[in-house]
């Protein structure tokens, strides 16, 4: 079964400097591994459509939106803190990456495509309402997800965070949220410190040492998120798909590779074809060591695709 691959040329041309990690390299790491593996053929390529005002404003402020937009710059780069800049495309790339979110609800929720990755960036889960943080503009997999509740009125959206880093952006937006279900597992302590405690009744968000392997994270998905995410009975499920808790990249700690990223995959398009009539949309936060990052996501496309 084909899965659907969106992006966009704009998060290309999105850059915050040569010596920044999230670089558009990464994009180009992703095409390459698909191509050098034969998954090219197994995926069904679209270009994103760029979210609309409306869109972004579900989840962001309209001060916000102002703030980005009198900084953006004509040439050269803004710095909105000391890890997120913008450069003279960066909006344009934001705005085409929250889109690409949409337009994969658009296609599983219309009947055609069941699954679908979003090749985007800039990534989107520490964006909160009024701030960029941790590369992030626009919180992608947040922005998708409201609309999905409006436009399909959904009853229960679950969102998956397998980042080595917390997705405090997304948490903050949804914290409460009876109609979302959130569960991840992230490095802590690490970057960007928080942990919400005792947490809303809807975030699952687990804490994990450094240096956790993946047997034991393995473990945590079958006997904490399983049992919750089987009661919720998703009618869509989201993934922020960040590879940074590979081992080989020096982002995090954590000792995943790319068999543990194929088999929690594999285990969250099980439970999607229990209760979601198989409908996965999966977006890409972080992942910063190239070869790991290719390797990982066509590991991921590949049980996307269940193949």
């Amino acid at each position: 079964m084909a899965t659907l691959y969106i992006t966009h040329p704009a998060c290309r041309l999105h850059e915050m400097g040569n010596w920044h990690p999230e670089s558009p390299d990464r994009l180009d790491a992703i095409n390459d591994q698909l191509l050098a593996s034969g998954m090219m053929d197994y995926v069904h390529e679209i270009q994103a459509t760029p979210a609309t005002e409306a869109d972004v404003l579900r989840v962001h402020t309209p001060e916000y939106l102002a703030y980005l937009r009198q900084h953006a710059p004509a040439s050269g780069y803004f710095p909105i803190d000391p890890d997120t800049v913008m450069n003279p495309h960066t909006l344009e790339a934001a705005w085409a990456a929250a889109g690409a979110g949409i337009a994969a609800v658009d296609a599983v929720m219309g009947g055609g495509d069941r699954t679908a990755f979003c090749a985007v960036r800039p990534p989107g889960h520490h964006a909160r309402p009024g701030q960029a943080m941790g590369f992030c503009l626009f919180n992608n997999i947040a922005v998708a997800a409201a609309y999905a509740l409006e436009k399909y009125a959904l009853n229960r959206v679950a969102i998956v965070d397998f980042d080595v880093h917390h997705g405090n952006g997304t948490e903050e937006m949804f914290a409460g949220d009876p109609r979302i279900l959130m569960c991840s597992f992230y490095q802590h302590p690490l970057f960007p410190g928080t942990r919400q405690d005792p947490p809303a009744d809807n975030m699952m968000n687990i804490p994990v040492d450094a240096y956790t392997k993946g047997d034991a994270l393995r473990m945590l998905v079958d006997d904490a998120w399983m049992p919750r995410l089987q009661a919720f009975r998703p009618e869509l499920i989201f993934i922020s798909a960040g590879f940074d808790g590979h081992r080989e990249d020096d982002m995090g700690q954590l000792g995943l590779v790319e068999s543990d990223y194929a088999w929690i995959t594999g285990r969250i398009v099980e439970l999607a074809n229990e209760t979601a009539q198989g409908r996965v949309i999966s977006l890409l936060e972080g992942g910063y060591s190239l070869s790991a990052l290719g390797r990982s996501v066509v590991a991921h496309i590949r049980a996307l695709a269940t193949l």
